[in-house]
């Protein structure tokens, strides 16, 4: 019985370590995918870190291919990466793939991070120190002069003032990632003040990286039996035939990622615009107000999560006004065109942003600035034409009809006009069965002329 008791011990721990190695073979994946770190990317990996740590996953792959994204979201990343409990390992991948700017500070922060072939990485320069200036920071330069009176001497001084101090902190911070990590501190703080980039030879050489690998199978390989110290302990990586377990963004990351993207923001707005002009134009409250009302509020909802200048905001709703008294009050023009230029301005402006990916392309605002002028002058036209048109309905309808005289009009009468009798009055004499014209309706009373 003793010996029963032993060999079952011996089995449930001969199944136990089987578990415990199976356990320890889970290796869990998300993919970055040519995608703009903002806020739904930095929840997107938190939540990816979180089930890794649950799953006790052997680490973490975060594939990046990125040309960059917001500073927020960028801290926000890398502080989670740097808490992680999990190995978190940033490779640079598929094939062409890049890690610009806001990608430095997430690969540097991976506990290990590796590339793929023809890949690159760099240039993390706070662009918005350039000299390039968006639209929206030259108006908003020009109004603080006029307004603050300050001269381009002193505008330029505290903008250098502020650009160092930019700068400072960017270096501090990058110096820290790369420290901890043990990576190139000197190339992370040129990849920040000289926005140099490197290949993917390079970085490993220049020990940006910790290797090269073609895919995720070598990657696994070249991971196996290296120790990593996390935030809490420290882990011997098994990651040699490893299951692979590739998290997707959820179908409400998937929907936001799509609505924080500028030119979809924007369309949403112009959509929900369209939708409002149309219900303002035509009686009734209907689906197109409604429509256009769910339109901007989602609009609104990505536009917060993005840079936003809301001085554009505020000159594309200027626009749908002037728009909508154009219609109801024909300007001869001036308010359509007042509000062509208020849109076009605000979409220029919309998004204050100096990263070109998150510009609005003129090829999409200037084809829809058109488009509504086309609209609102299809309108306009369509109004004026209606208020010059002879009215066709009620007694006001009948002025200028042509009828019958039923009996002989001397000062009263009655007449057959529009497919009805009236009684008529004449301020001259009218022979039965003659042709009338009515010249004016008083009460119940036509009063007709001889034709």
């Amino acid at each position: 019985m003793r010996g029963l008791k032993v060999f079952l011990v011996f089995v449930g721990l001969i199944i136990f370590s089987t578990w415990a190695e199976a356990r320890q073979s889970v290796v869990h994946r998300i993919k970055i995918d040519d995608c703009v770190i903002n806020p739904v990317v930095a929840q997107y990996i938190s939540r990816a870190i979180n089930h890794a740590e649950k799953d006790h996953a052997q680490c973490l792959i975060v594939e990046l291919d990125t040309p960059g994204g917001l500073l927020s979201s960028t801290r926000s990343i890398v502080k989670e990466l740097m808490n992680a409990d999990v190995p978190v390992i940033v490779y640079v991948s598929p094939q062409g793939a890049r890690a610009g700017s806001a990608g430095v500070f997430i690969t540097l922060a991976g506990h290990l991070s590796a590339m793929a072939p023809s890949t690159n990485i760099g240039a993390a320069h706070p662009v918005q120190l350039q000299g390039k200036k968006s639209t929206g920071e030259s108006l908003k330069e020009i109004i603080e002069v006029i307004f603050k009176k300050e001269t381009r001497g002193e505008r330029k001084k505290d903008k250098d003032v502020m650009g160092e101090k930019i700068i400072n902190d960017t270096l501090a911070w990058v110096s820290t990632i790369a420290k901890s990590r043990g990576r190139n501190v000197e190339w992370a703080k040129r990849a920040v003040t000289e926005s140099v980039s490197a290949t993917e030879d390079e970085a490993l050489a220049l020990g940006i990286v910790n290797f090269l690998a073609p895919d995720v199978n070598e990657l696994l390989e070249q991971l196996d039996g290296r120790m990593v110290s996390t935030a809490t302990k420290v882990v011997t990586l098994k990651t040699r035939n490893a299951a692979v377990i590739t998290r997707e963004m959820d179908a409400r990351e998937k929907i936001l990622n799509v609505l924080v993207n500028p030119t979809i923001a924007y369309l949403l707005m112009l959509l929900g615009f369209y939708g409002l002009l149309f219900e303002f134009t035509h009686p009734g409250i209907g689906f197109p107000g409604i429509a256009g009302v769910i339109a901007i509020i989602i609009a609104f909802y990505g536009l917060q999560m993005l840079p936003t200048n809301y001085a554009g905001v505020a000159l594309i709703a200027l626009a749908l006004i002037l728009f909508i008294a154009e219609v109801k009050v024909p300007g001869f023009g001036l308010l359509a065109l007042g509000g062509i230029i208020c849109m076009l301005l605000g979409s220029l402006i919309l998004v204050n942003s100096p990263y070109e990916f998150m510009f609005i392309s003129l090829k999409v605002i200037i084809p829809l600035t058109l488009a509504t002028a086309l609209i609102v002058t299809f309108l306009a036209g369509a109004v004026i034409r209606v208020h010059r048109k002879k009215i066709r309905s009620g007694g006001e309808g009948l002025i200028g009809e042509t009828g019958r005289a039923l009996t002989p009009i001397s000062r009263r009468g009655k007449v057959f006009i529009h497919g009805e009798i009236w009684n008529a009055r004449s301020e001259e004499t009218i022979a039965k069965n003659s042709e009338v014209e009515a010249v004016k309706i008083d009460g119940m009373v036509i009063w007709v002329k001889k034709r």
